[in-house]
């Protein structure tokens, strides 16, 4: 058995989604965002404001279309997100002087204000969904989804790559 072996966890024939860890991972993640939006409402923020909200926090100045990428939300729907978050004053907009088309975000006071409840609430949240875990459990998950998250990316670059088409055998005249 060589060291590319890859055992095949699934069948198409047998697939139930309760044994999917991609329905697994999306049903706990779902609960994670239904958990702090619920605490994040008393902050009047949603899902689809706090993210944003707290990576530009993590990133102050970056642009819209980078943060649209970090945070794999269209950009359309990441301006409609920002339109509200600017509505309520927790964020700026500046045009960039060197390109226009570029728009660079930063928060305002009250933004600040604002999204520093953000981590205490998801680390309430993310240790309440591991509760009863040990620290070499938490570790352990952690290291598994980032080699899934691994693995996923370099399919995404395979994906890329042009196929290797056979060479077809020499004509014969």
């Amino acid at each position: 058995m060589s060291s590319n072996y890859a055992p095949s966890f699934y069948e198409a024939g047998n697939y139930r989604p309760e044994q999917s860890v991609g329905y697994l991972m999306n049903q706990v993640l779902s609960s994670i965002v239904a958990q702090a939006d619920a605490q994040l409402a008393t902050y009047k923020l949603t899902y689809v404001q706090w993210v944003p909200l707290f990576k530009l926090w993590m990133c102050e100045g970056i642009s819209s279309a980078n943060l649209a990428r970090d945070i794999s939300i269209d950009p359309a729907a990441l301006t409609r997100s920002l339109n509200r978050l600017e509505i309520k004053g927790l964020i700026r907009r500046e045009r960039s002087t060197q390109d226009r088309r570029v728009v660079h975000l930063s928060l305002t006071d009250a933004g600040r204000d604002v999204v520093q409840h953000v981590p205490g609430v998801l680390v309430n949240v993310l240790n309440g969904h591991l509760q009863g875990f040990s620290t070499e459990e938490w570790t352990l998950l952690l290291q598994l989804l980032q080699r899934m998250l691994g693995n996923g990316k370099a399919m995404k670059q395979l994906s890329k790559s042009p196929p290797s088409t056979p060479s077809a055998p020499p004509l014969s005249i």
